[in-house]
């Protein structure tokens, strides 16, 4: 089995069911598999075969759906480029991928127009330069059926992490790396031939990408892209296109709650809401299943390494388990706690998540020193601290290397942010360790408010809530943290300003 020829088989089973959505324009599968043939004719024709690489910088539309079986029909390796990226992350992307191919969505042509690349250019809309026209191409391209012969084992998609700390890493997955990922989904959370899967996070990350587009297409069901994310257009598309399945940040949730609109809005149609990246709190999911009137809400926890799979907290135990990420590993995963010495943990005790399973990555590519360090017998490191309750319930306490060690004590940084948080002012924080000539390392606390908040203020409000030892020694308030283009806070980027400064508390 190949990921390819799932759309092949679908056009054949269901050619007049939908299997995308996108800019209100509804494409079949037989549409769809039409024009990743003749996709495929032009690649074929540009000499790209496989192994090669096909970088794709577009928005969650039609475009990207065509190009990425297309892509693979022909051998070749998917490369998705986040569409936030600026043109020298572009450019660093397609370098290092060695990509002889770029297509880019006309939306960012601004970033694009300036890379330096001399592999295949093509954009939608018209022709500019020495860039070809999208349309055009496959228009004038002919439709004769590409085989695509590619085995489980054989490369599909280059991810690129987010690179909170440094050039991002890029992660291959095989066909049958993302056909386990994309399994697992639909048995978990049922998907099926009548589901209708909305997808608003960008297709260049791996769970909307391997857990819910390929998904859709792996049990023929219909894939809802939106290019973006509002509240108002997550509410309208769900009631325009009575979708069953959502994955989203918890902050979109968060944010459609508050909305005015849910006041009247009908989400009857939908089955299964998943979150992932963070957890909510007992608070949130509360709010949220009540803003939202539903009791199917779902997390996820899972690495773009491993597919991405990890563990899976069902809707049923988030009142009994609020902020665990789960009890067990989902279908075809598995998962274990273990200390410095590889050893398995007690309940209670807190060490790194390991994850084992065939959704895990064949490699860091071009990077094999990296791969070693990840890779324990066959089972990957997630780089998450984490500890197991008395019931086998699995809760993150912080990222590996994000841990203060100051004066030999352990402090989890996430633990105070939490904490920080709760002030009703401060909209977001970050806690880091800086260092100290006594103690190694003290802990700094960086806050953005929508007031101007004095530290003795933020210190009066930890006092109560966090031992003495981990309420932060130093404040600082910025108007907002940095971010990549992912959302995520570039903690480096805030630990390289304080490398070397001298703290003498």
């Amino acid at each position: 089995m190949n990921i390819s020829n799932l759309l092949s088989r679908h056009a054949r089973k269901y050619p007049h069911n939908i299997a995308v959505i996108s800019m209100e324009h509804e494409t079949t599968y037989q549409a769809l598999d039409e024009e990743a043939n003749r996709l495929g004719n032009v690649l074929l024709e540009a000499h790209i075969s496989k192994g090669d690489k096909v970088a794709i910088f577009m928005p969650n539309v039609r475009e990207f759906a065509a190009l990425y079986f297309a892509i693979q029909r022909v051998g070749a390796i998917v490369v998705p480029v986040n569409a936030k990226f600026v043109t020298s992350e572009l450019e660093y992307v397609l370098s290092h991928s060695d990509a002889k191919a770029l297509f880019v969505h006309e939306l960012l042509m601004e970033q694009a127009k300036k890379v330096q690349f001399t592999g295949l250019k093509v954009k939608t809309g018209k022709e500019m330069a020495d860039w070809q026209s999208y349309g055009e191409l496959v228009e004038k391209a002919n439709n004769d059926a590409v085989r695509c012969n590619l085995v489980e084992d054989d490369d599909s998609t280059l991810l690129y992490t987010s690179g909170t700390t440094g050039n991002p890493k890029g992660v291959l997955l095989t066909n049958r790396n993302v056909l386990t990922v994309s399994h697992m989904i639909a048995i978990e959370m049922e998907v099926k031939p009548e589901s209708r899967l909305l997808i608003m996070m960008p297709l260049t990350h791996s769970a909307p990408l391997n857990l819910f587009f390929v998904t859709a297409i792996l049990v023929g069901a219909t894939a809802v892209f939106t290019p973006t994310f509002t509240p108002n257009l997550f509410i309208d598309t769900i009631e325009k296109y009575r979708t069953t399945h959502f994955f989203g940040a918890p902050v979109a949730y968060l944010l459609t709650a508050s909305n005015e609109k849910m006041k009247t809005a009908d989400l009857s149609s939908m089955k299964y809401w998943v979150y992932g990246g963070a957890p909510l709190s007992k608070q949130e999911v509360a709010y949220i299943q009540k803003q939202f009137q539903t009791d199917r809400l779902v997390c996820v926890y899972g690495l773009t390494e491993a597919g991405p799979s990890g563990t899976i907290l069902h809707a049923e135990e988030h009142l009994e388990k609020p902020g665990s990420i789960g009890r067990r590993a989902p279908f075809g995963t598995e998962i274990r706690i273990i200390n410095e010495d590889n050893e398995d943990l007690a309940p209670g005790e807190i060490g790194e998540i390991i994850l084992y399973g065939e959704g895990n990555m064949k490699e860091y590519y071009k990077n094999p020193e990296e791969t070693s360090k990840v890779f324990i017998d066959g089972w990957i490191r997630s780089g998450d601290l984490a500890f197991m309750d008395e019931d086998g319930y699995y809760y993150i306490v912080d990222r590996k290397k994000d841990v203060i060690i100051s004066g030999g004590v352990n402090i989890y940084p996430k633990e105070i942010e939490d904490i920080v948080l709760l002030h009703p002012a401060i909209i977001e924080t970050a806690v880091i360790g800086i260092p100290h000539p006594e103690w190694g390392e003290t802990v700094k606390v960086i806050y953005a408010a929508n007031t101007e908040l004095p530290e003795q203020e933020v210190r009066t409000f930890l006092q109560d809530k966090l031992a003495a030892y981990k309420i932060p020694k130093i404040y600082e308030q910025v108007e907002s943290l940095p971010r990549n283009a992912s959302g995520k806070i570039l903690k480096q980027h805030l630990r390289e300003e304080q490398a070397h400064a001298s703290v003498g508390e």
